[in-house]
């Protein structure tokens, strides 16, 4: 009789094999990474990603905005398939693990379970499929997401193509070049699980090893404008400047307020900043800054944003310009799926791996494909809370712990047939 009580364990050297090649791609030399996405580094990390696929007998998948699948059918064409997966693009000078450590994780969790079926002569009941989602990060091409929130119909495909990055190149140009403007259908998983560094001390600090999270915090975007006139530094009189930056200024100090007067219920910041003409002896005449708003209460992101609009002629008057919000995102707060969370805090413990529950303030795809169909993102514990910079680092041992409790999760979700209520309720 088919063995179906042994658990299944990670492939550990494969693990550590395949996240050590895709860190070098980008390498910055110092722990970290730099390949934000279409970039030749990415499209390098990408292109290696597609060879392992083929080379373990995947389907690849490129659809029409660059999102990238290895789909492995393992049951008939009607079973139900199952999407494990994140992001191989960057921040510049990022971390190594963020959304890497998700599409690797996942890519070893399936090929653990395929093994370990052939083991023990049992047959998978689930079809699986590996997502490598395009411009998660949002750091060269904005809004984040964006290659998920097309998938779920969140955003349009053509708004999509047409972002365009500090130099004035589009996404769509970027895709022709790089060879991922694909035409193929995008698969359409009966769920969706993600596995992510924490990005705070949360888990350090409580000694917990794994940490679903149950929520995630919805946010706003906002593109301000701010218009001045440009001047010379040196004879120009200080009473008859227009000085963008300085209307910037104000307004940035504004945003950190509000975060201050909502003590950990609203996080904000304003991250970038462009100034025209960006030069030490000229009065900037345009600034456009990039502020964001997150909170996980519906009605304090209202309440915040418009604080902020009420704010800006203020503002602005108190610098002799105008400041103007020409381009708002929003991405709704929600709950992640009860039954995947409940799976997750089942193979934690039968890991014997201390766990704990959490709300994720930062975005990640999985909170795109929520909207749309059952989703989880799960969480390790990431060193002194460290990510987005080259010093960002998680253990080997809570690495392969996350990918192990994936694992786990496909394993019960196949066993019950594609079923997540019979899963979850599996002892």
């Amino acid at each position: 009789m088919p063995d179906t009580t042994t658990l299944a364990q990670i492939d550990a050297p494969l693990f550590d094999r395949l996240m050590e090649k895709v860190s070098e791609f980008g390498s910055t030399g110092d722990g970290g990474v730099d390949r934000p996405a279409l970039t030749d580094a990415h499209k390098a990390a990408r292109d290696w990603l597609c060879a392992e696929f083929r080379q373990r007998g995947y389907s690849v998948l490129t659809d029409s905005v660059g999102n990238l699948f290895g789909r492995l059918d393992l049951a008939g064409d009607d079973a139900p398939l199952v999407m494990v997966g994140s992001h191989l693009d960057s921040q510049p000078k990022g971390g190594r693990f963020d959304g890497a450590y998700g599409v690797i994780a996942g890519l070893v969790a399936i090929e653990s379970w395929r093994a370990h079926c052939a083991r023990n002569r049992i047959t998978p009941r689930c079809n699986y499929v590996v997502a490598d989602w395009m411009n998660e990060e949002g750091a060269r091409f904005q809004p984040s997401l964006l290659g998920s929130s097309v998938f779920t119909g969140a955003l349009d495909r053509e708004f999509a193509l047409s972002r365009k990055d500090r130099d004035g190149v589009s996404v769509e140009a970027e895709l022709i070049r790089t060879g991922y403007m694909g035409g193929d259908d995008a698969p359409r998983p009966d769920c969706y699980i993600e596995v992510h560094i924490e990005g705070d001390s949360h888990m350090e600090r409580s000694g917990a090893k794994i940490a679903p999270f149950v929520r995630h915090w919805g946010a706003i975007k906002l593109r301000i404008e701010v218009e001045g006139k440009q001047n010379h530094t040196g004879p120009t009189p200080m009473e008859d400047r227009q000085d963008a930056l300085l209307g910037a200024a104000y307004i940035i100090a504004k945003v950190r307020e509000l975060a201050d007067q909502s003590k950990d219920t609203l996080y904000t910041s304003v991250a970038r900043v462009d100034v025209t003409p960006n030069s030490p002896n000229v009065v900037p005449g345009k600034a456009v800054l990039f502020a964001e708003l997150r909170a996980p209460e519906p009605a304090t992101l209202s309440a915040a944003e418009a604080a902020l609009r009420a704010a800006l002629p203020e503002l602005a008057r108190r610098a002799f310009v105008t400041a103007e919000v020409v381009g708002t995102d929003i991405r709704p707060a929600g709950k992640f799926d009860a039954r995947l969370v409940a799976l997750a805090e089942q193979a934690a413990d039968r890991f014997a791996l201390p766990r704990m529950r959490l709300d994720t303030i930062a975005g990640h795809d999985a909170v795109a494909l929520n909207a749309v169909l059952p989703s989880l993102v799960l969480a390790v514990p990431s060193v002194n809370g460290v990510i987005h910079r080259n010093d960002e680092y998680t253990s080997p041992e809570d690495l392969k712990a996350g990918a192990g409790v994936v694992l786990d999760m496909i394993r019960r979700i196949d066993q019950a047939g594609g079923c997540l209520d019979t899963a979850a309720e599996a002892k």
